[in-house]
């Protein structure tokens, strides 16, 4: 069972509302952020840019910076390689599958003008050319969504997410290991302005021996700009229509809090 400190805090429900697919890279998100958000900042690109997509279609004014070290030229030749291989052994008959092929493309054209795509690792403190510590991406900004999923590194950078939360409206974060670090994210909660309002378990990771995740996402709102409720959530999570799958070939995964 997750602890209780995890357990969501009682939204409305029409506020809830999912953006991006129905599947890995959508994102449960309160609806009353998005008209006030001048900026989203995502730390962690990989492939996926389907959140930030629908996200910007609502709101035409918002700008979108992501920082990714990772996805980089190399990256992209290997991706490719790869595809055409799978497409050429007949893997990728599907037309979603066969439009994979060509993802460098939309990656183009999507983040070109309003929307950038920073090669640089986000990290606590800066000490090579290729990184970016997380005090310097909020520096002068104000308004945002930030987007983290860095694959571990998001504990450290905790602290200075907190530091820097007035300039947050809303914190979407994916934690990796979840039970090797349990301690560091009660702290950042106990410490936080923020206040989380949905939870779900990512299945691409799998479960622990109590069927707990081992890596969660968790959509958290900034209590000083937007009212919240002092009162935690009864619903069950997942929750129908709202969460879907990460991988569809395995099943949710049954959130259980302790209290």
């Amino acid at each position: 069972m997750l602890p209780k400190i995890f357990r969501p805090f009682k939204s409305n429900i029409d506020n809830l509302i999912r953006i991006g697919p129905n599947k890995d890279g959508g994102y449960v998100i309160d609806k009353r952020v998005i008209n006030k958000t001048k900026k989203i900042i995502t730390c962690g690109l990989n492939d996926d840019w389907e959140f930030e997509r629908a996200f910007l279609k609502i709101n035409q004014k918002c700008k979108l910076t992501a920082y990714d070290h990772t996805v980089d030229k190399d990256f992209w030749v290997k991706r490719f390689k790869k595809d055409i291989i799978s497409l050429l052994l007949f893997k990728k008959l599907r037309l979603k599958k066969i439009l994979d092929v060509f993802k460098y493309i939309s990656y183009i054209n999507f983040f070109n003008n309003d929307n950038e795509h920073i090669i640089k690792k986000v990290v606590n403190n800066e000490k090579k050319s290729n990184e970016i510590s997380i005090r310097n991406i909020l520096k002068d900004q104000n308004k945002l969504v930030l987007k983290v999923d860095i694959e571990g590194d998001e504990y450290k950078i905790l602290k200075n997410i907190n530091k820097e939360s007035h300039k947050i409206n809303l914190l979407i974060i994916e934690f990796h290991n979840i039970h090797k670090n349990l301690d560091k994210i009660k702290k950042f909660l106990k410490k936080s302005n923020f206040k989380i309002i949905h939870i779900h378990g990512n299945n691409f990771s799998g479960t622990n021996k109590n069927n707990d995740p081992n890596a969660i996402e968790m959509t958290l709102i900034n209590s000083k700009k937007y009212k919240t409720s002092k009162d935690k959530s009864k619903l069950n999570y997942p929750i129908k229509d709202l969460d879907f799958k990460n991988l569809k070939r395995r099943p949710d995964i049954e959130l259980k809090f302790h209290g």
